[in-house]
């Protein structure tokens, strides 16, 4: 990424784990298709947004950095949000659902750096420029939403995975690569189809972040806000869509009062959706979020939170009621007679933090081999051991060099050698000790002094259990890679010969000049490329205003009128573009 992009201090602020998914837009990749495109839609998007947008679209497009006539710079976008204390970065294509919501959580908009070709002009699967900027950015300045907007992903990335989560990410990233190549394999096609429907039928019971992810769907992609009979849009996939923006508003299409009932409603990215769901305000938003928040891992911990970690198989992080942050991948946890958490067990690389930074000499090569320890009361005590004092430490010999020996409520004991103890704002957190063994009720033997010293977490209860580690910049220098890059297409000579012709159309257009040249263009147009459409609606707009040319504005007029007669597909989008020409976007 380019060094002046991390001038914006929301940008700055990224830790590494999520600098990693960051490419360079490249900006001098942008054809001149691609930029009639972004025109075209732009243009629809005004045309028919500036009635039914919940935000004043144009105002929201220049707070933004954009503008309708050409393809957002980066730096352009930076410079702007930097004013609202948020930024932006680009990427490619789908990164993964944990990242994507850090980065909102980060007040950092996520921008895939490629644009939609022209046969998908209405509307793509995969993340494009249009739909992530035009479609988030302008709404973005709206204070209520765009707190709405962190808020979600300062939670979403706290939410537990599943195993399942990440195939059905990967499968619908790989099809949306594929639905973006213009001379796809059918069969490629269709087995990735297939991917994506097996997958979407095959999840299990859904995950935290499955279930997420449909509040966001129906929230900050396809949401509406107002009353059920005349709602406004605010959702990105439908400001971004000009097809469906349109269509969404139509009877057929079910309008439901947004509340928790939502995250029963599943979607599907490759279909038009069948409901949406109307905000009153945006701060319904954050109520409903909070319901659904109160019943996740991160909130309920205990045992619950600690299944939910078996199950993803991924790196968690489970919060003692002291305080210690111990990360790693949970693999078995033991429950006393009243099933409150007794002993944990991790397996493979473990870490420990404090306030989401690690301890010193706590890392995960240290604790290579994985971590277990303890949770709970010492019986006999009304008091939870992280709240004992001096006194109370003596007491059961937990001084550094004393024989300690700890009877847990749960029928855990361990005896040992105290050699540290480490205390963070008077609690005690972590005992490490030498010659130690530790015992389960029934005398299994859960430690060994043969296996070195032993380090034991301090604390009576799990209060919290989330996805990833506490201390991402040590735990995780490298993140979730997908498997799969986005498809980067190269030309052929006769491509890009449309492409110039595109570009000269354009060069007319902004330097008002070189008019007499249009004819010549539009022979060569008819010659080399009767199959296109958008470069001819552009020719036609410069000639409407032009008294000397209306003959050859009728030949172009009848043409496109004619290609709309038998290409049905070409219909709506030819017919919106001859509107806009009569009826021109102000700006």
């Amino acid at each position: 990424m380019d060094f002046q992009d991390f001038n914006n201090p929301q940008v700055a602020a990224l830790p590494s784990h999520l600098r990693q998914y960051i490419v360079d837009q490249h900006y001098e990749h942008y054809t001149p298709i691609d930029q009639a495109v972004w025109r075209y839609v732009m243009r629809q998007n005004y045309s028919y947004l500036k009635d039914v947008a919940y935000y004043p679209y144009i105002p929201g497009l220049e707070e933004a950095g954009l503008t309708i006539e050409h393809i957002p710079r980066l730096q352009e976008m930076n410079d702007a949000l930097a004013k609202i204390g948020w930024g932006a970065v680009t990427v490619d294509g789908f990164i993964p659902p944990a990242a994507f919501m850090e980065y909102q959580a980060y007040k950092v908009l996520v921008i895939a750096a490629d644009i939609r070709q022209l046969k998908h002009i209405e509307y793509t699967p995969a993340p494009d420029i249009i739909h992530e900027s035009a479609g988030h950015a302008p709404i973005i300045a709206d204070p209520d939403y765009h707190q709405y907007l962190s808020y979600f992903g300062s939670i979403g990335a706290k939410a537990m995975f599943s195993a399942q989560d990440y195939e059905l990410y990967e499968a619908i990233r790989a099809l949306s690569i594929l639905k973006e190549m213009p001379d796809a394999d059918p069969t490629s096609l269709k087995n990735a189809e297939e991917q994506v429907a097996y997958w979407q039928q095959n999840m299990g019971e859904p995950s935290e972040m499955a279930l997420l992810s449909r509040l966001h769907w129906w929230t900050v992609e396809y949401g509406l806000i107002g009353t059920l009979e005349n709602p406004k849009i605010y959702g990105a996939g439908l400001l971004s869509s000009i097809g469906e923006s349109a269509t969404c508003m139509q009877p057929h299409i079910k309008k439901l009062w947004y509340t928790p009932e939502a995250v029963n409603y599943a979607y599907d990215i490759t279909q038009p959706q069948q409901q949406l769901f109307v905000t009153p305000t945006f701060q319904n938003l954050i109520a409903v979020l909070e319901q659904f928040a109160d019943k996740m891992s991160f909130r309920v911990g205990g045992s619950y939170g600690l299944q939910k970690a078996v199950e993803s198989s991924d790196t968690c992080t489970m919060v003692y009621s002291s305080g210690l942050q111990v990360s790693g991948t949970l693999t078995n946890f033991m429950k006393d007679a009243n099933g409150q958490p007794a002993f944990i067990k991790l397996t493979g690389p473990a870490a420990l933090a404090y306030a989401d930074k690690q301890l010193n000499g706590h890392d995960k090569n240290y604790h290579k081999d994985g971590f277990s320890s303890p949770v709970g009361r010492l019986k006999g005590y009304d008091k939870p051991f992280e709240d004992f004092n001096r006194d109370e430490l003596l007491s059961v010999g937990a001084s550094v060099g004393e024989q300690a020996q700890l009877n847990f409520e749960s029928g855990i004991n361990l005896k040992g050698i105290v050699k540290t103890l480490v205390v963070k704002n008077g609690k005690t957190v972590l005992i490490t000790f030498e010659d130690c063994t530790v015992k389960s009720a029934d005398g299994q033997i859960l430690f060994d002094p043969a296996w070195g010293v032993y380090d034991m977490a301090v604390g009576e209860s799990i209060t919290s259990v989330y996805s990833g580690a506490a201390d991402k910049n040590t735990f995780e220098e490298i993140g979730y890679s997908p498997k799969t890059s986005t498809y980067h297409p190269t030309y052929s000579e006769q491509k890009l010969d449309l492409h110039r012709l595109y570009q000269r159309v354009r060069n007319c257009r902004e330097q008002k000049s070189g008019y007499e040249r249009l004819p010549y263009i539009w022979d060569q147009l008819q010659r080399d490329f009767p199959r296109d459409w958008l470069c001819a609606l552009e020719i036609l707009e410069i000639l409407d205003h032009k008294n000397d040319e209306q003959e050859l504005a009728l030949i172009i007029t009848q043409f496109l009128k004619d290609k709309a007669a038998v290409q049905p597909e070409l219909k709506k989008l030819i017919e919106d573009g001859l509107y806009l020409i009569k009826h021109p976007v102000l700006q």
